[in-house]
């Protein structure tokens, strides 16, 4: 409960008791911590530091000296950086300092100094890289300037501190001219417009795409293709018509087809591969049923790993096997061996009559939980039955020496302020650094004792030998579900698959969309349940209620499964992307339900319904609940009835995603 609700509590029952309001130290602290934040926030220096002595022995006291020293960097000594960096280490916020702190040091080219905390624990944090590499170059000279090269391949705009070693490779020779087109191209391909102009503008010579030019594409970029007047002897020429062809097929591939067709001809092989690559990659996005022909029109050109996916969603979409197999032998050996290519790959050798291959490849998947893990038990004949749980029983001076950790207390006062961010930074760091399986589930036994369940089921989920799926699938709020399950003829193994993945059991979660508790119900949505229900006595306050909450989302899932031919994949994916989406994503023909699933456009959903359908199965048998088979639950997909193909509406959709 946040501590200004525990402050508005004790101060009412004070006065109803007829006593002058008294506020434990407890509380009080806590709302001196709140306040501390908020004027960190706002950059209130002096306000932190008068409220610190009140918090000096707070179990958030940490955050209040990281807030003022962050607040007073600029000026900061290193002794003040050292004393906190050695006195929290292996914290978040000991790692944000140290990263903050090398920032400001490279910033000022302040190398000695900088030494002393480079390199820093694991960070993806591209600016801090770069000093890094500055820092190396200064004090080992040219060969140290290789190290900024795999920077420079990236959709984004990169910080000003890697401009130095960006220049200095063009100089050298290091970043050729190949080496840039491919950067201009990875940011028109992520749709990165201003990020793509500007690697435009910047090519060398005959290479570069000046603006008046991008401007011109960006505005129509078919009538730009279908009119092919670009500068085709130039290598700036080829590329703006591939940037046009980019932004033409991710509205409508189908629409964009024939212009490249018209042009294509005119660019060298490699740029036509690339082209006709990225026309097929959005056409699959698109489930455009022509997809799998305009691949084979690709060849064995280079993918990135979300084109080599779609490359082979392509084929599934079209039934077309062998061409299924080999989309997935041509992916790296990483991907490969992903999940859902594995199976996949099964499936595609059983129809090339490789059965024996198939079913080596489904008996590993099948002792596996997950959704293709389901799916391979069921192929080879045998209903899914999740391993045996192996739950430890922690002696009570372990679970005390846990709970008494000072990282541990702040994850939990932290959960109880309801800043949920930063608990779940704590806790990541508390669990990446326990050392096997059994620390693992005495932490996630002891973040559901104390209401935790979110981080029980994620720290439950991470243990690679052991396994507990009482705490990987808690069941919290039985009652609620059990009565939702009851009132609207619902599954509670299916609700239950839903909460998890949506709030994994966290009461009180809002999204950054506005969604709300155990189903994650959006106020519109809630409002619109309540007067189907004819419930008069809703109010918004209400929505986050868990027994409301659990009704209402059982509702709505409910209504959904109904008006979508009872096709639980189908009410799952509506129920996370809306069910006008649902309805676009129908095939035009009858297609199996595994294969429509593995073929939605958004990512997103397309994880959450697998997840979903995956979820309710393990639930199931948890509850000893009569479960239909994962394959008859997907069924086959069919037509919307006088629906027209939904290719247009998906494009559209996709370019919100």
């Amino acid at each position: 409960m946040p501590a200004m609700t525990t402050l508005r509590r004790t101060a009412t029952l004070a006065l109803l008791a007829g006593a002058w309001p008294f506020v434990p130290a407890s509380a009080q602290t806590d709302a001196d911590f709140l306040a501390a934040k908020a004027a960190y926030e706002r950059g209130e220096r002096t306000r932190v530091a008068a409220l610190a002595p009140k918090l000096s022995g707070h179990v958030l006291a940490p955050y209040v000296a990281y807030w003022q020293l962050k607040l007073g960097l600029d000026d900061a000594s290193p002794a003040a950086v050292r004393t906190y960096l050695d006195r929290y280490p292996n914290t978040p916020l000991g790692d944000r300092l140290r990263v903050e702190w090398l920032k400001l040091l490279g910033r000022n080219a302040i190398w000695h100094q900088f030494a002393v905390d480079w390199p820093p624990p694991a960070s993806d944090d591209v600016e801090l890289a770069c000093y890094g590499v500055l820092y190396k170059w200064q004090r080992d000279g040219d060969d140290a300037l290789a190290a900024a090269k795999p920077l420079w391949f990236t959709e984004k705009a990169t910080p000003e501190a890697c401009e130095p070693a960006f220049a200095a490779l063009i100089r050298r020779g290091d970043l050729t001219p190949a080496d840039r087109r491919a950067r201009f191209r990875l940011a028109h391909e992520a749709g990165n417009l201003r990020t793509a102009q500007a690697q435009g503008a910047g090519l060398p010579g005959h290479e570069r795409v000046p603006d008046r030019d991008f401007n011109e594409v960006s505005r129509d970029p078919l009538r730009a293709l279908d009119r092919g007047s670009f500068a085709w002897a130039t290598g700036g020429g080829r590329e703006l018509a591939l940037f046009a062809l980019e932004r033409a097929a991710r509205s409508d591939a189908g629409a964009a087809r024939p212009a490249w067709v018209k042009v294509r001809d005119r660019m060298p092989e490699a740029d036509r591969r690339y082209g006709n690559a990225r026309l097929a990659f959005h056409a699959a996005r698109q489930l455009n049923p022509a997809a799998n022909d305009w691949f084979r029109e690709a060849g064995n050109v280079p993918l990135s790993a979300d084109a080599h996916a779609w490359r082979v969603r392509a084929a599934l979409r079209a039934q077309a096997w062998d061409d299924v197999a080999a989309a997935i032998a041509a992916m790296p050996e990483s991907q490969r061996q992903e999940a859902a290519w594995r199976y996949w790959r099964a499936r595609a050798l059983a129809a090339q009559g490789r059965q024996d291959e198939a079913n080596a490849l489904l008996t590993v998947l099948a002792g596996e939980t997950h959704f293709y893990g389901v799916l391979a038990a069921e192929a080879l004949g045998r209903r899914y039955t999740p391993p045996v749980s192996e739950p430890v029983t922690p002696s009570a001076e372990a679970v005390a020496a846990f709970a008494a950790r000072p990282e541990v207390k702040r994850a939990v006062k932290l959960a109880e302020l309801d800043l949920r961010p930063e608990s779940q930074r704590e806790w990541i760091y508390i669990v990446r650094g326990l050392p096997d399986d059994d620390a693992l589930l005495l932490a996630a036994g002891y973040a559901r004792s104390v209401g935790l369940y979110d981080r029980a089921i994620n720290t439950a989920d991470r243990t690679q030998a052991r396994h507990d799926y009482a705490l990987r699938y808690l069941a919290p709020y039985r009652t609620e579900f059990e009565s939702a399950a009851k009132a609207h003829d619902v599954d509670v193994a299916l609700l239950y698959a839903i909460a998890r993945q949506e709030s994994r059991f966290a009461a009180d979660i809002v999204s950054s969309a506005g969604a709300v508790g155990l189903m994650q119900l959006m106020p519109g949505t809630a409002r619109w349940v309540a007067k189907q229900l004819a419930r008069n006595d809703y109010r918004p306050a209400l929505i986050g209620d868990t027994e409301l909450n659990t009704l209402f989302g059982a509702y709505y899932f409910k209504y959904w499964l109904e008006r979508l031919d009872r096709m639980p994949a189908l009410a799952a994916a509506a129920y996370n992307a809306g069910p006008g989406r649902a309805q676009a994503w129908r095939p035009p023909a009858p297609l199996e339900g595994a294969v429509w699933v593995e073929t939605i456009p958004f990512n997103e959903t397309r994880d959450y319904v697998k997840k979903v359908l995956a979820n309710a199965i393990v639930y199931g048998h948890a509850f000893n609940t009569s479960q239909q088979p994962l394959t008859a639950r997907l069924g086959t997909v069919t037509p919307r009835n006088g629906a027209a193909n939904g290719a247009a509406v998906t494009a559209a959709a996709l370019a919100t995603e």
